[in-house]
């Protein structure tokens, strides 16, 4: 997100661009299709704990509403730019889409950084973005959600300023909510086992026992945490993890070839998802470079961070061992990336349908809220995987039908979804 080289919005619409050739659309569908519908830009003036005031800059982009309210999340990140916005905004659509979920794509995100903002400070953040932006979204035009460094708190925060301003109680305009006030049980889990459902499936079609398996995971937020947790209880062998260190402000790579204990590695994590270096040590843990992660000699790689981190300078580092790729980040692979992943015969599952547990149950949190009716955890994650299972099988089975990249295939599920509804809807 920082390298001023790499533009995730023009990334997504050279995807949308190659695949929108393939099914044919037409230019005014395109035109529609490859750019939001909506944005907004506004400044957030919030009092610091100092008493001075500092002004944020913050951004929601709404890319489309034709399937349903738009859905996604806001983060907050010193490096955010309205490109990174712009593209999660669409790649949001595209991954509703191809789970088959009433809702369209939106995002949000405020530049900052919260490691250096107290409780208080962000607590001003989140109200002062819900101000700016009340009248725009809503349970029934733009539902919002956490993601990168902002949690449950700073949703209700922001669901209870929506509520002040609007005068009343509206818990479906917001997901990713503590439990109790509104958020469903299976949301903390949602995007890491969906992760590994649809690795399960996958492994299961290549006729490879995942008990037989290892994997390195980059990043060890909610979604590397979760994931390495189902998937180690599958039968699987975490053997690498990369991810930040708060103390030395740099990224590393955790190696036990015996296997990683997500639940030991918790104990010396940050609240952002970074590892302890120097604990880590003391636990056997062989410290590596930050992006070490790619080169280990396992079976799959689950790139769980940020953007761009599978590139074509990466790429060619992989192992050969390597036989299928999980993205549970978004937009980590780039498309000359894809080339190489191609030519090496790796399989991949892409972003937006391997991290689509997330919003599937972010909307079933907004279903349960609307109905003020709760399901136990153990029906939400029965739906979930369900839900991620047909999705994948349904982009396996056309990959295969038109002998298409897995990614290419999920695209064309997905964009077909959303011109149709555009066309039904007399847009286009």
């Amino acid at each position: 997100m920082g390298k001023e080289s790499f533009n995730a919005f023009k990334m997504a619409q050279s995807q949308f661009d190659s695949v929108a050739g393939k099914l044919g659309l037409d230019e005014a569908t395109r035109d529609l299709l490859r750019n939001p519908d909506r944005e907004y830009h506004f400044n957030i003036p919030a009092k610091m704990d100092d008493g001075t005031v500092k002004v944020f800059r913050g951004f929601r982009v709404q890319h489309n509403d034709a399937r349903g309210p738009c859905k996604g999340g806001i983060r907050f990140h010193p490096h955010e730019t309205v490109d990174t916005v712009r593209a999660l905004a669409m790649w949001m659509t595209w991954k509703c889409s191809v789970v088959d979920i009433p809702l369209g794509g939106g995002k949000g995100g405020v530049i900052c950084d919260p490691h250096h903002l107290s409780q208080r400070e962000q607590e001003n953040i989140c109200r002062g973005w819900v101000r700016q932006i009340a009248n725009n979204v809503g349970p029934f035009q733009d539902v919002p959600a956490p993601d990168v460094m902002t949690s449950g708190q700073h949703m209700i925060w922001m669901l209870d300023e929506y509520e002040r301003i609007h005068g009343g109680k509206f818990p479906g305009f917001i997901t990713g909510k503590p439990l109790g006030v509104g958020g469903s049980l299976g949301r903390t889990e949602a995007t890491g086992f969906g992760v590994v459902y649809v690795m399960r499936e996958a492994l299961k079609e290549m006729g490879i026992n995942i008990k037989y398996t290892r994997a390195s995971f980059q990043g060890f937020g909610n979604v590397s945490q979760y994931a390495i947790k189902l998937y180690k209880e599958l039968g699987g062998k975490p053997v690498c993890v990369s991810c930040w260190d708060q103390a030395d402000q740099k990224s590393y790579s955790f190696k036990k070839v015996e296997g990683i204990d997500p639940d030991e590695l918790l104990k010396i994590t940050d609240r952002f998802g970074g590892i302890n270096k120097d604990k880590a040590k003391e636990l056997g843990y062989e410290i590596l470079p930050a992006n070490a992660w790619i080169e280990q000699d396992v079976e799959v790689l689950v790139p769980a961070a940020i953007e761009n981190q599978i590139t074509a300078e990466t790429a060619p580092k992989m192992h050969t061992n390597v036989k299928i790729i999980v993205e549970g980040a978004n937009g980590p692979t780039t498309p000359e990336a894809d080339e190489i992943i191609k030519k090496r015969n790796i399989f991949v599952i892409p972003d937006f349908l391997a991290n689509a547990g997330g919003v599937t149950c972010s909307y079933f949190e907004q279903v349960q809220c609307n109905m003020n009716f709760f399901w136990p955890k153990d029906e939400v994650l029965s739906k979930l995987d369900q839900k991620m299972t047909d999705a994948y099988h349904k982009v396996s089975a056309l990959a295969r039908e038109r002998k298409e990249y897995m990614r290419d295939a999920a695209y064309m599920i997905a964009i077909q979804r959303v011109a149709e509804a555009c066309k039904l809807r007399g847009w286009v």
